[in-house]
Order: C-alpha cells, then structure tokens, then sequence
C-alpha cells in the first residue's frame, strides 16, 4: 500500500497587470514581492506558474524572496475558462447574469478549459507519495482558484462562478491522507498594505 503525506497547495493569483497587457504593473511587482516575503517562512518545494507574462512575472519575483526554489511554467496553472454550465445547473434568479458574463469567453478559452481544468486537478490536488509533507505555490489567474476552491469543497462544476480572487490574494488548501480536503486561508491580503489591497476586483467590491 503507498504511503500518503499531507499536501499544502498555496494558490495565487498573479499581481496587478500593466495596462498594456505586457506584464506587471509597478503595484503588481510591489504586490509579488511582498507576497514572497509572506510565504518566506513556508517550506514551500516548488513553484508553477502559468505561461502569460504577468503570471510568470509574479512568480519569479516571489520566489526570490524564497530559498532555492526555482519557478517553472505549466499550461494547468494558465487562464481558461474551467466549465461552461448549461442554464439548467444555474439558479433560476442568477442564470442570465452569469451567462452574460460566460458570453465574454472566446472558444480557446472554453476549449482549453475543458482539457486543463481536470488536468490541474489531478496534477495539484489530493495527498502525495511518500513520507514528507509537500508545500507547493502556483501562481495563477482567478478562475483557476476558484476552480480548485469549488473542487476542494466538492461543489457543483459551476460553482467556481462568483468567486472572486483579488491580485497577490493568498489562498491555501489542505489535503491529508484520511481527512476531507480543507480551505484554510481564502484570498487573504494580509501581506498587503492597505494601498496595494483588493485590486483586480470592481471597485464596489472593494473592502
């Protein structure tokens, strides 16, 4: 019988995007630093970050705040769409609104979706082999969190809609041998001083 440790999934989603769309703003580099520097005394393993610039950006600045930890890029941990629910699975008083906010979704996104959502779920969640507990960071883009929230709380597939995930928020997950998987920190902005908190978020949701 294979042993089974404990793993610790740290998620994040990448820090405030340059207008330009060609990396990280000087508020996204503040927020990526300072998240490295919260998880510093985590005995974080590994790091995986998505594939566009503003991602792997954060991530690499992050991880030198870490110890020997080099950052490496998955297309599980990119920015797709997870699940297209049909209006039945929806509530009745909300379905127009989230399918109006699905129908900004272009077909790679939906496509790509289809084939990485279970794929990032078998590749960073559940207990891992071996002896050692494992403590890894992906950094990442909202829905990918959401996703992996809803997974962890078994929730409907749709349900990763209405989660919403603020730049450099910390969320971690919990997965021990025996045990339901657990979300023990959701989209916590601790490490963030007050002015370089809630961005990417519409500016009523703003706390």
């Amino acid at each position: 019988m294979t042993e089974l440790a404990t793993r610790y999934l740290y998620l994040a989603r990448h820090g405030e995007a340059a207008p330009d769309g060609s990396g990280l703003s000087d508020t996204g580099r503040r927020q990526a630093v300072l998240l490295g520097r919260r998880l510093a005394g985590r005995p974080i393993t590994a790091v995986h970050h998505g594939p566009l610039p503003r991602a792997a950006q954060t991530a690499h600045l992050a991880a030198e705040q870490l110890r020997g930890v080099e950052p490496t890029v998955c297309d599980e941990a990119g920015d797709w769409v997870p699940y297209l629910p049909e209006r039945s699975e929806l509530p009745s008083d909300s379905a127009d609104f989230l399918l109006k906010f699905l129908s900004h979704a272009t077909p790679e996104e939906c496509e790509s979706g289809a084939v990485l959502a279970p794929r990032a779920v078998e590749r960073f969640t559940g207990p891992v082999a071996g002896r050692e507990e494992r403590h890894e960071l992906v950094v990442t883009h909202a829905f990918l969190v959401a996703w992996l929230v809803r997974h962890t709380l078994d929730a409907p597939a749709w349900r990763w809609l209405g989660l919403h995930v603020a730049n450099a928020g910390l969320t971690v997950l919990r997965y021990a041998p025996g045990r339901p998987p657990a979300v023990l920190l959701l989209n916590d902005q601790g490490h963030l001083p007050e002015e370089l908190r809630w961005t990417g978020f519409p500016p009523e949701f703003r706390c």
